[in-house]
C-alpha cells in the first residue's frame, strides 16, 4: 500500500511506538522503507545555560539506542532519524524531505488544553501533505 512510511515515535511512550511499527510493516509495500522519526524538543536558552554543554550530545546518544532497540526484530527497511526542534513541524518536513507517502502517529486522549492550543498530532493531520495515520 505504502512505499515510504514515516513512523513517529515519542520514546518515552515506548509501547505506542512498537505498536505503530507493528502497523507499518502491516501496511508496507515490498521493498518499502519505514523511518522511524523522534523528534527532540530544544531546551529553551535560559534553562540550557545551567546545563551540561553535552546534554545534546547525551540525548542523542540515548535516543539513537532506544530507536535501535525499537527496531530490533522488524522484518523490513527501517531507518532511524532523530530531529530537533517542535515536534509537529519536523515530522511534517521529514515527510517532505522523504517523498514519504504515509505519517504514522499516536495520540494520547486529548486533555483541556489540547482544544486551545492542539497537539502534534492534530497539528500534523491539518498541515501533511500525505496521508496521516493516528493510533490511540
Amino acid at each position: 500500500m505504502y512505499k515510504h512510511i514515516i513512523v513517529a515515535v515519542d520514546l518515552s511512550h515506548g509501547e505506542a511506538g512498537k505498536a505503530l511499527i507493528d502497523k507499518a510493516v502491516q501496511l508496507l509495500d515490498a521493498g518499502g522503507v519505514i523511518r522511524l522519526l523522534h523528534v527532540l524538543e530544544d531546551v529553551p536558552s535560559y534553562i540550557a545555560a545551567e546545563l551540561p554543554r553535552d546534554l545534546n550530545d547525551r540525548r542523542q546518544a540515548e535516543a539513537r539506542v532506544e530507536l535501535g532497540l525499537l527496531a530490533d526484530g522488524v522484518s523490513a527497511d527501517v531507518q532511524s532519524e532523530i530531529r530537533t526542534g517542535a515536534p509537529a513541524s519536523q515530522i511534517l518536513q521529514c515527510a517532505d524531505d522523504t517523498g514519504a507517502d504515509l505519517i504514522m502517529i499516536a495520540s494520547h486522549r486529548p486533555g483541556l488544553s489540547d482544544y486551545f492550543i492542539g497537539s502534534t498530532a492534530a497539528r500534523v493531520v491539518r498541515h501533511a501533505q500525505c496521508s496521516v495515520l493516528i493510533s490511540r
